[in-house]
């Protein structure tokens, strides 16, 4: 059933047969440029973001959640890191580390076992399923960063890698 009000919404989002035709909306002048345009730490984050995104649903593709990947990854060429470097090396910090080490434990991906030289510490390895799991996933990661690199030169991909490796030390 269609109420007056109805037709009277439909009437005047209707357009009229002999209505003059709007004019164009006038041009907005350009934003000043903001903060944020040329702030290097939000460009940092939003440049990581963009290219991160695109190789994270590759990560989901293969089972993993990002946390996942990033642990599997830093211990895919260091065995035996100690809980305390690898958090270093993941960016997270060791509470929520310990947590997902423990899923992952559970799941076969990784064991942890006492350091000899200091039984009080922790050192975490890849099992053999960590490893099969995460091969694939380096060298998709490779054709990521080439892809994501490629829009520039080579000499500046080189550098690019060198100033982040500067900023990141």
């Amino acid at each position: 059933m269609t109420t007056d009000a109805d037709q009277n919404d439909a009437a005047r989002l209707a357009p009229e047969a002999d209505a003059a035709p709007l004019p164009a909306p006038e041009q907005e002048p350009p934003l000043s440029p903001g903060f944020t345009d040329d702030y290097l730490l939000y460009l940092l984050a939003a440049a990581s973001a963009r290219a991160s995104a695109e190789f994270h649903t590759l990560v989901a593709a293969h089972g993993l959640r990002v946390p996942e990947w990033r642990i599997l990854a830093c211990l895919a060429s260091r065995e035996g890191l100690k809980v305390t470097e690898l958090a270093h090396q993941t960016l997270f910090d060791q509470p929520r580390l310990t947590k997902t080490l423990n899923v992952m434990e559970r799941a076969g991906l990784v064991l942890r076992r006492s350091d000899p030289s200091d039984r009080r510490l922790a050192l975490v390895s890849l099992t053999p399923e960590g490893r099969a799991r995460v091969e694939p996933l380096l060298s998709l990661a490779r054709g990521h960063e080439a892809q994501v690199l490629s829009r520039f030169p080579a000499a500046d991909r080189r550098r690019l890698k060198a100033f982040l490796v500067a900023l990141a030390r």
